[in-house]
């Protein structure tokens, strides 16, 4: 089969190359026989070039410049030529001869993990998320090339910014606070956002927000697929807290029973509207980065009734609560595996992670009561900020939400300290403590508001 999809694209390279090409992509390991890779690195090599065609003569003539002519040899050309009658099932050859080498590659990974299963080299949580991403990366890069000429990516590009720019697909997952969206273009495929903050901020609060913008009908036109994977409180936990903020009312109330029946009624309407919400809540405490990843990409790779993945977006609340296998020498170093675990994650399934991660006690000891939050203070690791797309910080004042009366907010401001690929600056909100609510502050204040 090999030669005889050498043969075709030596016969009539016009449309046997591209489809070998749109086929294998331009990996030269479809073929087994180094032989026929190196072959087929010369059709590449001169089909590159607009100006050059593709047959025995120019082949040969390349196969020289590569040094591999006497490897190949003459007859090998020659009877290679004749192997094929007709091109007519070139794509039915190639197809099939994908399929063999996704076999031989399933074969290899599978000896591999034997062996390594029989000598363990880590622990075997480790070694099963191991096995499973190359057995993952086999089936994700299946007919994908290993890499693009630039040309290929400006035309991918251009193909993107069209249909971006005629409201055909949206740059990223709106977070629904619209300054926010507006720094960073929204929760991107492939980016990982970083949301920190000292304890007690409001950090869930706000990826819960965040998560309600994006899932229930009410308050998305185009609700998305959301896991959510909450290592500090139960999913009891976190339905109650996204119903009484989509309810607008106090958990306090509920413990003190004090529900009239239009609250009642406001409860049951609430729950109507975000009962068939696709939020996928994991409450596993400790989780391993490993784990993540494995559970991440089941539930990616199951489709919905349209054929789209289950999710669209993932959020871990929060880093410093996971642990990597990596051994104990370091907790610097485990949390460096955790984070690029996530950002690997985001590449993997091309969708946004939204991580939260703790501030170190560094901001609380400043004696200027007015200091921001900067990338130093993330806790226990740098390399937090060096494999993050966007860092964000939360802050406010702790002190002026105490005995604050219901319905009353606070100031917060988040900061857009990191954006790989766009603007930094605050977003203004107002955070309503009672029903752990961040909103978009006013752009105006008392002085300047108009009258």
């Amino acid at each position: 089969m090999e030669r005889a999809v050498l043969s075709a694209m030596l016969r009539e390279p016009e449309p046997c190359v591209d489809i070998a090409v749109s086929v294998f992509g331009k990996d030269p390991d479809v073929f087994d026989s180094q032989i026929h890779r190196n072959i087929f690195r010369a059709i590449l090599e001169i089909s590159a070039t607009p100006q050059n065609k593709v047959d025995l003569i120019t082949v040969a003539r390349q196969l020289q410049v590569m040094g591999k002519y006497e490897e190949v040899g003459a007859s090998t050309l020659g009877e290679l030529y004749s192997v094929v009658a007709t091109t007519a099932n070139m794509e039915a050859w190639s197809r099939a001869l994908r399929e063999l080498y996704t076999l031989r590659r399933m074969i290899g990974v599978c000896q591999e993990s034997l062996l390594r299963c029989y000598a363990p080299d880590a622990s075997a949580t480790t070694l099963v998320e191991s096995i499973e991403t190359a057995v993952y990366n086999i089936r994700n890069t299946e007919g994908k090339n290993s890499y693009l000429t630039f040309r290929e990516c400006l035309s991918r590009e251009m193909e993107y910014l069209k249909k971006v720019m005629t409201g055909t697909l949206e740059v990223g997952i709106s977070t629904g606070y619209q300054k926010l969206d507006d720094y960073t273009g929204g929760l991107k495929p492939g980016e990982m956002f970083v949301l920190a903050a000292r304890p007690s901020i409001g950090k869930t609060a706000m990826a819960l927000n965040i998560v309600r913008n994006i899932v229930f009908p009410s308050r998305s036109a185009r609700p998305r697929k959301v896991a959510f994977f909450s290592l500090e409180m139960t999913a009891e936990q976190i339905a109650r807290r996204l119903l009484c903020t989509e309810a607008q009312i106090s958990e306090r109330m509920l413990w003190r029973r004090e529900v009239s029946p239009a609250i009642i009624a406001r409860i049951k309407e609430v729950v109507k509207d975000i009962g068939n919400a696709k939020l996928f809540i994991d409450p596993t405490p400790g989780l391993s980065v490993a784990e993540l990843r494995a559970k991440a990409r089941r539930l990616h790779m199951t489709k919905d009734t349209d054929g789209t993945p289950m999710i669209d977006l993932v959020v871990i609340d929060y880093l410093q609560l996971m642990h990597a296998d990596v051994g104990k020498e370091s907790r610097q170093n485990e949390v460096a595996a955790i984070s690029g675990g996530l950002k690997a994650l985001a590449k993997d399934l091309n969708i946004p992670v939204l991580v939260l991660a703790q501030l170190n006690r560094d901001i609380d000891k400043n004696s200027n009561p007015d200091a921001l939050p900067q990338l130093s203070h993330l806790r226990e690791s740098g390399a937090i900020e060096q494999d993050a797309d966007i860092v964000a910080f939360l802050h406010r004042k702790r002190d002026e939400a105490k005995d604050l009366p219901d319905d009353q907010s606070v100031d917060a401001k988040l900061i857009v300290e990191k954006n790989r690929n766009g603007r930094t600056g605050i977003v203004p909100l107002l955070f309503f403590p009672s029903r752990m609510e961040f909103t978009a502050a006013s752009p105006y204040t008392d002085e300047n508001a108009p009258k």
